[in-house]
């Protein structure tokens, strides 16, 4: 409908897509001591995710987040009390400006939230044992203008995830560093 206004729209796809329900921006899976996943959260991922992007002017939101705004004809939650979401500036996703309106903090989460497990011990105290921030929203992509090849707009989404860097030092290198971190607080004081 939106093409027929005139309106540039594409269709965009998100794998490991995270639904967060509780808008907490994390997913959270619980498992009991032996390892057996406890059902306590209504949060899940989702193979992929299809929703539509618009390209709009936001008077509502400022100039900054023109663009691309997400659009899902599909929605599985309320907003604002009825089934909509969007449109969500992906500008403001990307930057993590989860508090605008639009539903800008149910997209962040589709793509960006971090998977955790939990130990869900009896005594209704649980523990963080695993956290996974490069799970959620992996190729999120759209269909190339004239052919049938997969275009990636992951960066319009989210910045790149930060690789890690594995370095081993000696132990005469820690202890070392240790009291120059004891220097400079002594200092300080």
């Amino acid at each position: 409908v939106l093409r027929c206004l005139g309106i540039p729209t594409r269709v965009i796809t998100n794998f490991n897509s995270a639904h967060d329900r509780n808008i907490n921006l994390s997913i959270d899976k619980y498992i009991d001591i032996s390892g057996k996943t406890l059902h306590l959260t209504e949060d899940s991922v989702w193979n992929f995710h299809v929703w539509n992007e618009s390209w709009f002017i936001r008077r509502d939101l400022g100039s900054f987040y023109d663009g691309w705004q997400v659009l899902d004809a599909t929605p599985q939650e309320r907003s604002k009390g009825i089934y909509q979401c969007g449109p969500a500036s992906t500008r403001a996703i990307k930057e993590g400006d989860v508090n605008l309106d639009y539903d800008s903090s149910f997209v962040f989460a589709a793509v960006n939230a971090d998977y955790v497990t939990w130990i869900h011990y009896s005594n209704k105290r649980k523990e963080r044992i695993y956290s996974d921030t490069k799970k959620i929203g992996k190729f999120i992509s759209t269909k190339a203008v004239g052919t049938n090849f997969r275009v990636d707009v992951t960066d319009n989404y989210k910045y790149p995830e930060v690789k890690e860097i594995s370095f081993t030092i000696s132990y005469s290198q820690y202890k070392n560093s240790l009291m120059d971190d004891r220097k400079i607080l002594v200092t300080a004081l």
